[in-house]
């Protein structure tokens, strides 16, 4: 009998502890489960971050080069999706980093063409296409990509810098190779400038002189932990269509014109162009493009050489102030009556369209009135031409 009820209450016992064992790991498991999402989001960031420290021979990346790896699978192959890339197609890839877009390019375009300026980044690059032998199909160039001349290609496919992603653009948009799509991983904020239209907030100079050429889509929104390092902001995804049919229109007159017309978007354009400085800025270079022209057109609003950038009197010269002050109130009256005829003395820069802005710059250049200064060299061009899509 005592033999039985001391092997009955052992049985309890166990029972009792293996039931407390349970609920308290249980507990254990729904609070894993519940309550510690961001340390599992922590642990797999963690673990990404030294998988590729171990396979990437421990390479330190540079946020002064934006070098953010993006590591996101997902992200990575909607990104080659929505690319429609065609077996046949050439694809140019700026700033492949360690080339985990590169591969996911390689499994479905003809050739990858690769612009690197890290030689770190490209050694391992080339040993990662080797390992799964796709390297006959690529071609790395490694040289900035700004600086170097882009081969022919069909699509670019990149995850752009931050800090290039301006001149970038200009470049692809009114650059010399023809193209079929542009699909680009941007700054979220910059990404947003680059869709808005005429009158949003942020309708600024760089979607105007983008859309000119381009048609830009938004494609998707790119969580900032999805790369490696982290950086500070989130990014998207947004697809640029050349245009079939371009207006025609000097490039550089144009950039220059919206350059003059947007450094105050919002105000109206009689107000921008009564500004002292600009409009003597202006004249100044009417007279240099009468003088290269042999045109005395300009004659009738001369600027006097001693008169300097903002319009400040120089002293050594007794009737200088009152013969620019005549100079420039015609050249002013001048500028009023080309905003007066065409409607467009009350409008602001930020609400007109590409048909309206063209047209007012039509005018201005009937009346023989001119926003772009003399020819430069081509590397000074061309860092004019970036300039203007800066997006103010």
């Amino acid at each position: 009998m005592l033999h039985r009820n001391k092997f009955l209450s052992n049985k309890i016992t166990n029972r009792i502890m293996s039931h407390h064992f349970l609920r308290q790991n249980c507990r254990t498991m729904s609070t894993r489960r519940f309550n510690n999402v961001k340390d599992e989001d922590e642990q797999y960031h963690n673990k990404l971050r030294r998988k590729t420290e171990n396979e990437e021979a421990q390479i330190y990346l540079l946020k002064s080069r934006g070098q953010h790896l993006l590591m996101n699978p997902r992200v990575l192959n909607t990104i080659v999706q929505k690319s429609n890339i065609l077996p046949t197609d050439t694809v140019l890839e700026i700033g492949p980093g360690t080339g985990n877009l590169t591969l996911k390019l390689l499994e479905v375009a003809e050739k990858v063409i690769a612009i690197e300026i890290d030689k770190r980044m490209v050694e391992i690059l080339h040993k990662r296409v080797a390992e799964r032998g796709l390297q006959g199909r690529l071609t790395v160039i490694c040289q900035d990509a700004l600086k170097t001349e882009f081969p022919q290609f069909d699509l670019m496919v990149a995850n752009i810098p931050y800090g290039i992603s301006s001149p970038l653009v200009a470049k692809l948009v009114y650059g010399k190779n023809s193209y079929r799509s542009g699909t680009l991983l941007l700054q979220k904020e910059f990404a947003r400038r680059l869709l808005a239209n005429p009158g949003d907030s942020e309708f600024n100079r760089l979607a105007v002189n983008v859309k000119l050429v381009a048609d830009v889509e938004f494609v998707m929104n790119v969580s900032k932990k999805d790369f490696l390092p982290c950086p500070k902001v989130d990014s998207s995804v947004v697809k640029i269509h050349p245009k079939t049919e371009i207006p025609e229109v000097d490039f550089d007159e144009w950039c220059a014109f919206t350059r003059t017309c947007f450094t105050k978007k919002n105000k109206t354009l009689g107000a921008i162009f009564k500004q002292k400085g600009m409009l003597m800025e202006l004249m100044k270079l009417q007279e240099t493009k009468g003088d290269e022209e042999n045109n005395t057109i300009y004659s009738d609003y001369h600027v006097n050489d001693a008169e300097d950038e903002d319009g400040a009197r120089n002293e050594g010269n007794g009737n200088f102030s009152s013969t620019v002050g005549k100079d420039l109130n015609l050249f002013k009256e001048i500028i009023n009556d080309i905003l007066r005829s065409g409607g467009f003395e009350d409008k602001r820069p930020s609400k007109l369209s590409h048909e309206e802005l063209l047209d007012l710059l039509s005018l201005f250049n009937q009346a023989r009135i001119h926003f772009h200064g003399q020819v430069k060299p081509m590397d000074e061009s061309e860092a004019e031409l970036a300039s203007a899509f800066d997006p103010l």
